[in-house]
């Protein structure tokens, strides 16, 4: 039996233009998703997928080595089938095998079975990187390249597969089609002075970054800016001069995308800073506080409220 891990992911500055080499910091989390797979003694492979409460949500069956599929069975009452899921998780599967042939290796090429149990430990609406976990873990197995994998399946920057296989927060960028990552010791000071707020809905990627797609202003200019805003935060000493640069960040995101800034548009009175994570609109946002932090957001309807050394993997040694 096999089993492998990878972390989940909050991008803390970048958002968007990440796309086009800006640098960004990025921040693995303590939540994740696992794989364990064990030989069985049929020519097929059985996948299951498993929340963070261990309930089964997608069921497959998959004939080898062709990949076919031979049933598939979701459950959920708000999204669709398990016809799209189980292709779409086909599709991967066959990147990862068309890899590894490259290589000269056998993944999935033969008649042997495998019983496969993938867990999260997030719920799935929360945003962490259901996709981009399990594209590592798949790399992990078949032995490939996860960014090549994350980027014939998916696309995107891959800032979230390099939070995946590393345990401190990163610097990242992706210039000229290649990912460039550094880790840095960004766990800062004020850490107890922030948390991050779920805004009980998971945001499409995809739409954000097409509004992104439509800027037509000097995009050049605005990376540059970007990335002296990340290089900046990844090394802020006080609480104060980080909240004047995630609103800053925020004040250059806001005018590309054209969206009113999280706090403009839910939180104008709260008393610290808010800045949104990755695409804007759903999923978790920053929030700087104290105490009474998470009452407040309680009180507006946003019951989750984690601390940063709840959340945050690279904290998990202080």
């Amino acid at each position: 039996m096999k089993t492998y891990y990878s972390n989940g992911k909050l991008l803390l500055t970048g958002e968007y233009l990440v796309l086009d080499g800006a640098k960004a910091l990025a921040l693995p989390t303590k939540f994740g998703q696992s794989i364990t797979i064990k030989k069985i003694n049929e020519d097929k492979l059985v996948w299951e997928s498993y929340t963070d409460r261990n309930e089964l949500w997608l069921q497959v069956e998959f004939d080898l080595p062709r990949l076919r599929i031979i049933s598939a069975t979701f459950e959920s009452s708000k999204e669709g089938g398990g016809d799209l899921l189980a292709e779409k998780l086909r599709e991967i599967l066959l990147s990862a095998k068309s890899q590894s042939q490259m290589l000269g290796t056998n993944f999935l090429t033969e008649k042997q079975g495998y019983y496969l149990k993938s867990t999260l430990d997030f719920p799935r609406n929360w945003g962490l990187g259901s996709s981009s976990t399990l594209i590592n873990n798949i790399a992990q197995w078949a032995n490939v390249d996860a960014f090549k994998l994350q980027f014939s399946n998916f696309g995107g920057s891959g800032y979230d597969i390099a939070c995946a296989q590393n345990d401190e927060s990163i610097l990242y960028q992706k210039l000229n089609k290649k990912p460039i990552v550094e880790t840095i010791a960004f766990n800062p000071k004020f850490r107890n002075q922030l948390y991050f707020v779920h805004l009980n809905k998971k945001q499409n990627s995809r739409e954000g970054i097409a509004s992104y797609r439509n800027f037509k202003g000097n995009i050049n200019e605005l990376t540059l800016e970007i990335s002296n805003l990340t290089g900046e935060i990844s090394s802020v000493a006080s609480l104060s001069v980080f909240e004047k640069l995630i609103n800053e960040h925020e004040r250059i995101i806001s005018s590309i995308i054209q969206q009113k800034p999280v706090q403009e548009k839910f939180f104008s009175d709260y008393f610290g800073q808010t800045k949104s994570l990755g695409a804007w609109g759903g999923d978790f946002i920053l929030a700087t506080g104290n105490d009474d932090t998470p009452e407040y957001f309680k009180q507006k309807g946003f019951g989750t409220v984690i601390s940063y050394t709840e959340m945050i993997l690279c904290d998990k040694k202080q």
